[in-house]
């Protein structure tokens, strides 16, 4: 007979739509596991999501819940600006850290969460990954290896999500102070690449902001800060191109998703299917995903694994996270200097 895990505490810094759509119902569907308090961005909102998920205790501040000695681990889902402050401030409370993605707003802030990571070995840390193509990624990873579409060629991404509202409110997506270099899903995609081909060598990038001023939410008119409209090309360390286009200000473009072209065949990933078509045949076909294979979501029951010793985290690392911030620091950098940028220079 297995012996029962001993209860684990977790508190929650930050709860906004990601953390209450998945990490607490799925913390707390967990046998073992409490969600045993929260504190957001004011006491009231905390209080609000304490009553909604039956969750004891509500902080004030984020350091009040931290120095909270009867918790074990911590979910920080606040905007990008607190994640390194928090962390830090967790690990060196001797708690375990799930971290909402983006790692950080910076390379050199995500390289501090993995630095203080190192420091506490004892303690696991975990960044949410990126979940658009979780189901599919060891299955296009594999069909990769196994020569499907012979050498790869280019990899192109397209995203986009319809004309921009120039009467839409300003959001902290939009706001370089708390999102850093991260721009609209650029670091999301570029996640998913990095498990299928690994990193990129060198970028060059452009873009627009159609949408400059937007109102805040007591009506002041601020700067918008991170473009809505993107498009890069990228030299990948294998050789193969990349090209990606992202863009929150145009519609009626081609299908959005992925295509992987290869001297043999093509990949294309679009609407949660994987098609593959070779060299001969009529038309692509759809790839059957094999039920060990379709990994999904699972970053709760990860994240307690790890920390009870039965699993390692896989999805995804802090060092994966420095691996995608350095992407889109370059990105960043590129369309700031005009001019290519290679990634070894961060």
């Amino acid at each position: 007979m297995s012996e029962t895990p001993q209860t684990l505490r977790i508190g929650i810094v930050g709860a906004g739509g990601n953390t209450r759509l998945h990490h607490i119902p799925k913390l707390q569907a967990i046998p073992g596991v409490e969600v045993a308090a929260v504190a957001n961005r004011s006491r009231e909102s905390g209080q609000r999501v304490a009553d909604e998920f039956g969750i004891p205790a509500v902080h004030e501040h984020w350091w009040e819940l931290l120095a909270d000695d009867s918790l074990d681990a911590v979910v920080i889902g606040t905007w990008p600006n607190l994640h390194a402050r928090v962390t830090l401030a967790a690990l060196a409370a001797g708690k375990h850290v799930l971290c909402e993605a983006r790692l950080a707003r910076t390379v050199a802030e995500a390289r501090a969460m993995v630095a203080a990571a190192d420091a506490h070995p004892d303690l696991i840390t975990q960044v949410v990954p990126s979940p658009f193509t979780l189901a599919l990624d060891t299955t296009v990873s594999r069909l990769l290896g196994e020569g499907a579409i012979g050498e790869l060629i280019s990899v192109d991404v397209h995203e986009r999500s319809g004309f921009a509202d120039p009467d839409a409110a300003i959001t902290w997506r939009q706001s370089t102070e708390i999102s850093g270099v991260n721009i609209m899903s650029l670091g999301i995609w570029y996640e998913a690449i990095l498990r299928w081909l690994g990193e990129a060598e060198r970028v060059s990038a452009f873009a627009r902001t159609t949408v400059r001023h937007r109102l805040d939410p007591s009506g002041i008119r601020r700067p918008v800060g991170i473009p809505d409209h993107l498009e890069v090309a990228a030299e990948m360390v294998s050789g193969a191109l990349l090209r990606i286009l992202i863009s929150q200000a145009s519609g009626f473009g081609p299908a959005n998703g992925v295509h992987l072209y290869g001297t043999d065949g093509t990949l294309h990933i679009g609407n949660g299917q994987l098609t593959l078509g070779r060299r001969g045949d009529a038309e692509p076909t759809v790839v059957e995903i094999p039920e060990r294979e379709a990994i999904g979501w699972r970053v709760e029951e990860e994240f307690v694994g790890a920390i009870r010793g039965t699993e390692v985290v896989g999805r995804t690392t802090f060092a994966d996270g420095v691996r995608y911030l350095r992407f889109t620091e370059a990105v960043h950098r590129s369309i700031r200097e005009h001019r290519q940028v290679a990634l070894t220079e961060l």
